[in-house]
């Protein structure tokens, strides 16, 4: 789920599936894959920090890229959205799945 161009738009569609699709407040599972750097592993890591999230990561093959998997309690779909946008602001080159 890279940002797409009209990203005001397409969080709206994507909040509208979540409350289609759930009811909350759920458990929510965040994709994200980024290059293997200890630093921006820890950035996103430390966005999920005291809400009793379960994050794995798993490195490539090759080692380039890490994919890291966030199972967490989510309240509802607008903090599920506010996740996705802080951790697209705070870590340069995350990709969101």
């Amino acid at each position: 789920m890279s940002t797409p161009p009209n990203s005001d738009e397409f969080y709206e569609k994507l909040k509208a599936q979540l409350y289609d699709t759930a009811s909350w407040p759920s458990e929510y599972l965040y994709k994200f894959i980024i290059k293997s750097d200890a630093s921006k592993i820890a950035k996103v890591e430390s966005i999920f920090d005291n809400m009793g999230a379960v994050i794995q990561t798993t490195e490539s093959k090759n080692g380039k890229y890490t994919s890291i998997s966030i199972n967490v309690s989510i309240k509802n779909p607008e903090t599920v959205i506010e996740k996705y946008k802080e951790v697209a602001e705070k870590v340069e080159g995350v990709i969101s799945l």
